[in-house]
This record gives structure tokens, C-alpha cells and sequence, in this order.
């Protein structure tokens, strides 16, 4: 267990991961967590769920155990997974790590991937003081990273069962 006292990042229930997103990356403000979550689900397909994954959700980066915002704050991003089959549509071919399944991240090393996406991303910035990075993935993707491979996320949108 961190020094903090909270519990280890696989030991996190979806309760304690909401609660770090709204303290760490929208300063507390519930209002401005869900204005975020509004402005997403305006801007994607039906049926497109939408997850938020990294440090807003576990309070440490993967990488290095690092606290979020380390370095000051509004320096960490925000990553956000888009996921489902219609969106992957909004990503240029040369904007995947696995073509038609799993996108790079529109973020500033790659601002034109995904240009449909720019105007969300840049109200998302904004909104939250901090960059946005949008990915999209299929399904399977997110099966692979968060069942198997532990990466924890907090779903923002579900996915419709059919969707």
C-alpha cells in the first residue's frame, strides 16, 4: 500500500478511481467532471464507449511511479480511450499502432491523425487546464490491456452491449 494509504492500484475499486479522476484532474469540481463527460459523449458515435486510463485514475504514472502532476500542476495529460468501431473511422490510416484497430493517440506529437476529433480534444484542454490525448480501440483492445494486462481504467461512457 502507497504512503498515502491507498490502496494499490489493482487493489482500486471504481468508486476510488472516480474519486482520484475528479480530485486530480478536475481540482474536485464533480460539475466539471461531468461537464467533461457531457462534452465527450456529444462529440462520438452512438455506441462508442469511452474509458479514461493512467495516472488521473491511479494517481501514479505506470512508467515511473511518478504522482500526478509531478512536475506542477496541469503537467499531466489526460488519456482518454475512445472505443468501438465507428470511431476508429475518425483516425487517418497512418494514425495506428494496429491499422483499423488500435489508434495512436491524437495528442500534440500527433495533432492530425484524427482531425474531426481536434475541436474536442481542444474544448476538452480547455475545460480541464491540462492536454488531452484521445486514442481509439476496438473492443478486444481494451479487453487485452485492462483484463489481462491490469491496466486499470474508469469508464466514463459504457458501451452499449450491442454497440
Amino acid at each position: 500500500m502507497p504512503e498515502d494509504g491507498t490502496p494499490a492500484t489493482e487493489e482500486l475499486t471504481n468508486d476510488q478511481k472516480r474519486e482520484n479522476v475528479i480530485r486530480l484532474a478536475f481540482g474536485g469540481s464533480e460539475a466539471t467532471f461531468n461537464e467533461f463527460v457531457d462534452a465527450v459523449r456529444q462529440a462520438i458515435p452512438p455506441g462508442t464507449g469511452v474509458v479514461l486510463r493512467g495516472s488521473a485514475v491511479t494517481g501514479a504514472r505506470w512508467k515511473d511511479g511518478s504522482p500526478f502532476d509531478a512536475a506542477g500542476p496541469g503537467t499531466s495529460d489526460l488519456d482518454l480511450t475512445l472505443v468501438g468501431d465507428d470511431v476508429i473511422k475518425f483516425y487517418k490510416a497512418t494514425g495506428f499502432w494496429v491499422p483499423g484497430v488500435h489508434s495512436r493517440p491524437l495528442s500534440d506529437e500527433d495533432p492530425d491523425i484524427a482531425p474531426d476529433l481536434v475541436p474536442l480534444r481542444e474544448r476538452l484542454m480547455e475545460m480541464v487546464k491540462r492536454p488531452v490525448n484521445i486514442q481509439a480501440s476496438r473492443d478486444v483492445v481494451m479487453y487485452l490491456r485492462g483484463e489481462l494486462a491490469g491496466q486499470p481504467y474508469l469508464v466514463l461512457i459504457d458501451k452499449p452491449e450491442d454497440g
